[in-house]
């Protein structure tokens, strides 16, 4: 079992295809792909039965926090997955990383085993799921990414995430992609991360192709979208 800890401040843009494209083309002289390079990120996003979590985070306020499981692809039992405590206080970003096992992870969450590995992320995470109780997976959501890394700055890391997808059955890493949409037809969310200031040209870059900052949770915006479909559906019931 892995563990890691980021902190950094993460800013968020939609783009179009163009405006990709045209990024793609600059940061192509600056940053090379990462470890995962083109992959299918798979999430498991655990909540209260009353999603308690993501109805905290989208009242936006000064601390947040929420755990997932994620995964490179379909999970097998002895895949390596990445369990994440992910924390946001004033702008900041800091996520507890450990990666191990999936069949390890699930039995961990459902309260069968303890973590394979006593540490300091791990108490955290022990912590967290006391505090919140009842947690289970609540949405499990899927995109195509493309990561990059700088070759100047390793702290400095771009994604860029299509086919967004969502859904609130089958929800387990094992499971084949897929779900509801997320984004228009055509667009991508990109994701800069960053340690410290973003560099002027990475601005400047940004700047030419008329790419603005946008509040954005993919987790958030699938629960959303998630009230709407149930309050349509009691619409039509009870207009039946």
């Amino acid at each position: 079992m892995k563990d890691s800890i980021f902190q950094r401040h993460e800013l968020k843009y939609l783009v179009t295809d163009w405006q990709r494209a045209y990024l793609e083309q600059v940061l192509a002289e600056r940053m090379v792909p990462d470890v995962h390079g083109e992959s299918t990120v798979c999430n498991l996003y655990y909540d209260t039965p009353d999603f308690r979590l993501v109805r905290r985070s989208l009242e936006k306020p000064v601390y947040k926090e929420k755990l997932r499981l994620r995964s490179y692809g379909p999970a097998l039992e002895d895949s390596s997955v990445f369990l994440e405590l992910k924390k946001k206080y004033k702008g900041i970003v800091y996520k507890r990383r450990i990666s191990l096992p999936q069949r390890s992870a699930m039995d961990y969450l459902a309260g069968r085993a303890p973590l394979p590995m006593d540490c300091q992320i791990g108490r955290e995470i022990d912590y967290f799921r006391q505090f919140y109780r009842e947690l289970s997976p609540a949405v499990y959501l899927c995109y195509d990414r493309c990561a990059y890394f700088s070759k100047d700055d390793p702290n400095l890391r771009i994604t860029f995430d299509k086919n967004i997808r969502w859904r609130t059955e089958d929800c387990i890493l094992a499971a084949q992609p897929g779900g509801q949409q997320l984004l228009a037809p055509g667009q991508s969310l990109l994701e800069i991360k960053a340690a410290d200031a973003m560099p002027l040209w990475l601005v400047a870059a940004l700047n030419s192709g008329a790419i603005r900052q946008v509040s954005f949770s993919k987790y958030g915006r699938a629960y959303e979208t998630l009230l709407q479909t149930n309050l349509q559906e009691s619409r039509g019931i009870h207009c039946a």
